[in-house]
């Protein structure tokens, strides 16, 4: 059975004229003009975006920052006007784009919960009916009547946040909103959203967080440059968007484990030279596949060394994993290859990055893989979208091993 489209972009394009000089004079700004200098530049944001989004769907818009999510959601929402193609909305749209745009810190919380719905579309009745839901929400009963500029920043940002998801709108647009509020806020955002999913109602959300691309979304579209990169199952896309920024993002303190020696030292001690690990294949690893790593270098003097490396979380620079070659003895001049294999199948999705070093039997490091040549894998356990326990267990870092028993 075909779905009705809900949202539909097509061949859309923008982009914004940046000025490159300025003059004060009519008379230069003519001058310019015939001489075919235009005083600014284009920069294009989007280029061509096309994609669908079904009724029902709670679709996900991933993309680094500045590859034009946000200029889409507004083209969408119909803040901005594309340069060429368009964007149709079918139903009545919500969106929460900016946290409290719309709202006056001179009213009070009960009036810019009207000003905002008037705002949205709904007329009188329409709130009256949605108010009582955004307060439970909000968790804001008795703050209603003070004025908003009152409130704290997470009261405020609570209460347009519930007004934007309680508002009984046709398509729901959200953008970067999953870091709202305290945290038993966020996981009653949580259980709203999976209560969302079930409902059949359409959602579009933009985020940077994979994991709740996975868990929420039906399907995604990565964004690159202001181009579609990748369109179609959450999984997929957001693989793709990990293993993109995999290869651009540098974990911060990620040596802060190994004593590493100096550059002088390293060049100096002329002992240990070209040391390289390389990741043998290059994908987005399930848990379960053997992850395997080529390893040499040179050993210029006649000294018995060994191989140790840890593995880093590439987001927190925290060490996770080590393992050392002590068990094999290596002397003698010449280049040294090894290989190892490991299978880390406890992880549910994480990057990691491997720094390797050789050492001698004093435990001197002699040598270190540089940082911009250490192999970094990428972890992501496909799971089972329809087994709801599944999906929520698979926020953590580890797989659950654990079981319930009623006593």
């Amino acid at each position: 059975m075909t779905k009705n489209i809900a949202v539909k972009v097509e061949h859309v394009s923008k982009y914004f004229k940046l000025p490159t000089e300025s003059t004060q004079s009519l008379r230069t700004a003519l001058v310019n003009r015939f001489k075919g200098i235009k005083g600014y530049k284009e920069q294009h944001v989007l280029r061509d975006i096309n994609f669908e989004v079904e009724e029902g769907d709670f679709f996900g818009i991933v993309g680094r920052n500045g590859s034009g999510k946000s200029t889409l959601l507004k083209i969408i929402s119909q803040i901005y006007v594309p340069e060429q193609g368009k964007a149709t909305v079918n139903g009545k749209l919500v969106s929460f784009i900016e946290l409290g745009v719309g709202f006056n810190p001179e009213l009070t919380g009960k009036e810019n919960v009207y000003l905002n719905g008037a705002m949205l579309g709904f007329t009188q009745k329409e709130i009256d009916d949605m108010y009582d839901d955004i307060v439970d929400f909000a968790e804001l009963h008795e703050f209603m009547n003070q004025k908003l500029k009152n409130y704290s920043s997470g009261m405020q940002v609570r209460l347009a946040f519930s007004v934007a998801i309680k508002a009984q709108g046709d398509v729901l647009i959200l953008d970067e909103v999953l870091a709202v509020g305290d945290e038993a806020f966020q996981r009653k955002c949580n259980d709203y959203f999976m209560e969302r999913k079930k409902s059949g109602k359409t959602t579009i959300l933009v985020t940077h967080d994979m994991s709740a691309v996975k868990k929420y979304c039906n399907k995604a579209v990565l964004i690159e440059n202001g181009l579609v990169k990748a369109y179609g199952e959450p999984f997929d896309v957001a693989g793709q968007y990990q293993l993109d920024n995999t290869h651009t993002n540098t974990p911060t303190n990620t040596i802060s484990e190994v004593e590493s020696p100096s550059k002088n030292e390293l060049e100096t001690n002329h002992r240990i030279q070209n040391l390289r690990a390389a990741l043998l294949q290059d994908k987005i690893y399930q848990p379960d596949d053997t992850i395997k790593f080529e390893i040499n270098y040179d050993q210029l003097v006649d000294d018995d060394t060994y191989l140790a490396f840890t593995f880093f979380d590439l987001d927190t620079g925290q060490p996770l994993y080590n393992d050392n070659s002590m068990y094999l003895s290596t002397t003698g001049i010449g280049k040294k290859t090894f290989s190892y294999e490991c299978c880390l199948d406890y992880f549910n999705s994480i990057k990691i990055r491997m720094v390797m070093v050789v050492k001698n039997r004093a435990s001197e490091i002699l040598a270190v893989t540089p940082l911009d040549e250490s192999p970094i894998v990428t972890i992501d356990r496909k799971i089972d979208q329809t087994d709801l326990s599944l999906v929520d267990s698979a926020d953590g870092i580890l797989e659950r091993r654990g079981t319930f028993k009623k006593i």
